[in-house]
């Protein structure tokens, strides 16, 4: 509930009195393309402005339009994408250019409810398209503007909760302005990330400090209420890196599971640690690897990744082969073998990626 209630013109205007002053030089915030646009918002989902703008640069620079993503192989797709995680924004990005260059001629929607027809384009994506790109008057809600105005209006519903979008929604569209919704956009977010930041924000010199329900109350390290993400599991990853003269057999995950349309190699998963001897042999006896052990080579190191709900552990075999593995293996796990050339230009994670470039 709502426990203090400015004038919907006044946090508008101390934000847009802010931001000109304090934002960022950001090169998405220069065109009003809505591809442009569009991969930005993308790429920063769930990844820092630091890390993803060479990402953006890279993607713009090989894929100037919708109609050159579209028409890109998923896995050269994937192989841009390769360091962000959450793969799966790189494949709905993909199949999403598609759908805009046969479904709508290769022009995006131009209103919020035709944007959100799209694939893999939520409320919030839909929001800053349609704002940025044709100036409608609908509010962003990232985790940024959660937080300003959890703060400011002294909200204490929890922001975790799909039942508290509504309530947060409406209060940011009541204060968005009708003639200059862009710059209200950018400058909530902005000024959640500069300003009003998740610990330590500069309340001393905060415009809004008068208005700040939070402040006043001195619950600002309080709020926004967000409720514990469900606890992360780990995984035990053994990697057989089987190699023949110059080749590594890897193959591409299709399974529903973590990196799908990604390519790792041969793979065994424990419930512990450890992969003993024992099991260890059971597990080449059907692959059908026939080893040349005069080329034997000591597991690696402990390799750990974390995910956004799993942690991971992995273990590279190193195993030379004393001939090719047989085609019935090939088939049923879908390996093949590649030369160190062929292995760079595939999308990997970067678990894999890591290993590749220390050991290959």
């Amino acid at each position: 509930m709502t426990k203090s209630n400015p004038q919907p013109s006044f946090l508008a205007a101390a934000l847009l009195t802010w931001y000109p002053r304090h934002h960022r030089d950001l090169p998405w915030r220069h065109t009003r393309d809505p591809y442009a646009i569009w991969l930005s918002e993308v790429i920063l989902q769930q990844t820092r402005v630091a890390q993803g703008l060479p990402y953006y640069e890279t993607f713009l620079a090989a894929y100037p339009t919708v109609q050159a993503l579209a028409a890109a192989p998923e896995a050269e797709v994937l192989r841009y994408w390769q360091g962000l995680g959450y793969y799966s924004r790189a494949r709905n990005m993909h199949h999403t250019a598609q759908q805009v260059v046969s479904d709508h001629n290769g022009r995006f929607p131009t209103t919020y409810a035709g944007l959100l027809q799209l694939r893999g384009v939520g409320p919030y994506t839909a929001a800053a398209i349609a704002s940025f790109a044709f100036d409608e008057a609908v509010a962003v809600l990232d985790g940024n503007v959660y937080r300003v105005l959890a703060r400011v209006f002294g909200l204490h519903s929890d922001i975790a909760a799909p039942s508290s979008r509504k309530e947060f929604q409406a209060l940011a569209d009541q204060h968005i302005p009708a003639a200059t919704p862009a710059d209200f956009n950018q400058a909530i977010m902005e000024f959640g990330a500069l300003q009003c930041t998740p610990a330590k924000p500069d309340c001393l010199f905060c415009p809004l400090q008068q208005q700040c329900w939070a402040f006043q109350h001195g619950q600002v390290a309080l709020l926004p209420v967000k409720s514990k993400a469900k606890a992360s599991r780990t995984r035990y990853f053994h990697y057989f890196v089987l190699r023949h003269g110059e080749q590594t057999y890897l193959r591409e995950r299709r399974e529903k599971d973590i990196w799908q349309g990604l390519y790792d190699f041969a793979l065994a998963e424990t419930t512990v640690p450890e992969l003993p001897p024992a099991e260890l042999l059971r597990h080449l006896n059907a692959l059908g690897a026939s080893l040349d052990t005069s080329q034997a080579a000591e597991p690696s190191a402990t390799y750990r990744h974390v995910l956004s709900h799993q942690k991971l552990e992995a273990r590279f075999h190193p195993l030379a082969l004393a001939q090719p593995l047989p085609a019935a293996t090939l088939r049923d796990l879908g390996l093949r073998a590649y030369s160190a050339a062929e292995i760079e230009a595939l999308p990997k994670p970067k678990l894999i990626d890591n290993y590749c470039n220390q050991n290959l």
